[in-house]
């Protein structure tokens, strides 16, 4: 907030002032709202958006925003019950079934075409198209835990532990064997995937809080094994000079080593740094749409099913003759494999990795991205993303403001879609497709 002093006040207490008024404003509407008393709190959210957009010289200039925001937020919360009893009733009708299939399958066709030609839109900056991969990363890793968490139900707090083994397995085989990107890509994905074995066995007794603890244990373990096996992992100095992914061959450089030649001289035209960024995007965003097709295959077999019935009890599926030991071990060696990818991806990305880019906190991202967008939900998870890891960057130049619009895009979620942006799901197969008894 803003700061200095004036005719006598002391800024900052002036902004408390405000801000402590409009906290108390915006409880009176929430108020009125929840007892029904919806026009008077729209007049009041509206009143309080007029005045901070009023050109009124207030101390500070985030209390425009301040009191804009409050404005804003009480509206919604007035029209938000009846928009919803309003949406809700016309989605249970026969023609608001169809109308959302088919409006959630071309939502999904437009994502794709967005983010297909997004390198070639005029905004498609560095800035742009760094942040795109960024979050195609978070997009891929979301649906790789979405297979243990959403689909099996299996809470787990280390998922970064088998995206550090990617990375590692990468860096390792690239730098020290000479090993190129594609050819280590499936090594790696078998690797977390082992990793992921190793995981399910020692907790296939354990259910909720007890599964989260031994996962989250599971995730330092590897972590501080990469922080001091310094023969191997160079410890916290961490791996460099990590070569990136090629095209056929070619490197992305604008002067060839020695015995390769790079892209701009194979294709012919003139070298631009841009060019490796955009052949990034694309790799990420192709791994991202198998891991996505794969998983929507899966969940159409039988093991996929039996992931959905293990979520729901894991009792009464296994009264139903389903082996929970290798449904839960193939949730987990799967969606490892998905991480180890990821890792790998990243490691070549970055051409440095260290432990320090393996914290919890990224497995507890990963894991908001998966909750926030709806359990089991593809299109969920990538809306999560967007929200939770572009939001934050976009609003990198507000410095520690920006930590304002990460954590008000997770409450705002929490308040009005406690299940998740996408809280319903088709089922993944119909015993009566015709709508039959």
């Amino acid at each position: 907030m803003g700061g200095g002093k004036g005719l006598g006040f002391d800024y900052h207490l002036v902004d408390l002032a405000v801000a402590v008024a409009v906290i108390f404003i915006g409880r009176l509407g929430l108020s009125m709202a929840a007892n029904g008393l919806r026009w008077p709190a729209i007049v009041l959210g509206v009143a309080m958006i007029v005045a901070g957009a009023s050109p009124m010289k207030l101390p500070s200039g985030f209390l425009h925003w301040f009191v804009a925001l409050g404005g804003v937020l009480l509206v919604i919360r007035a029209i938000w019950p009846w928009a919803n009893d309003a949406m809700g009733a016309a989605a249970r009708t026969p023609s608001g079934v169809a109308l959302g299939k088919a409006g959630s399958k071309w939502f999904g066709w437009l994502l794709l075409a967005a983010a297909v030609l997004m390198p070639f839109t005029p905004f498609a900056d560095q800035k742009t198209m760094d942040l795109g991969v960024l979050i195609l990363t978070y997009v891929m890793l979301g649906w790789g835990l979405n297979i243990v968490v959403g689909l099996a139900g299996l809470l787990d707090l280390g998922y970064v532990a088998f995206y550090a083994v990617g990375a590692y397995a990468y860096a390792l085989l690239s730098t020290q064997y000479g090993l190129g990107f594609w050819t280590v890509l499936p090594l790696a994905g078998m690797m977390a995937a082992l990793f992921g074995i190793m995981l399910g066995f020692p907790v296939l007794r354990l259910r909720g809080d007890y599964l989260a603890i031994v996962t989250l244990g599971f995730g330092e373990i590897i972590r501080l094994v990469l922080l001091n096996w310094f023969d191997l992992t160079n410890g916290p100095a961490g791996i460099g000079s990590i070569p990136g992914p090629t095209l056929f061959g070619a490197v992305f450089a604008e002067t060839p080593p020695p015995g390769k030649q790079t892209v701009s001289e194979m294709l012919g035209i003139a070298f631009d740094g841009n060019h490796r960024l955009i052949f990034l995007y694309y790799i990420i965003l192709g791994l991202a749409l198998i891991t996505n097709l794969f998983t929507q295959r899966m969940r159409r077999l039988p093991v996929g099913r039996a992931w959905e019935a293990l979520r729901e009890d894991e009792t009464a599926c296994q009264a139903l003759g389903i082996n929970p030991t290798n449904t839960k071990l193939t949730a987990f060696a799967i969606g490892a494999m998905f991480a180890g990818f990821a890792g790998s991806f990243f490691a070549a990305k970055q051409r440095f990795i260290s432990p320090e880019s393996f914290v919890f906190i990224e497995s507890a991202i990963i894991l908001a991205i998966v909750v926030l967008g709806g359990m089991g939900s593809q299109i969920g998870v990538v809306l999560a993303a967007v929200l939770l890891i572009g939001l934050p960057e976009w609003f990198r130049d507000l410095g520690s403001y920006r930590m304002l619009a990460f954590g008000l895009a997770m409450v705002l979620i929490m308040v009005f879609k406690p299940r998740g942006l996408i809280s319903h799901r088709e089922p993944s197969i119909r015993l009566h497709p015709g709508g039959g008894g």
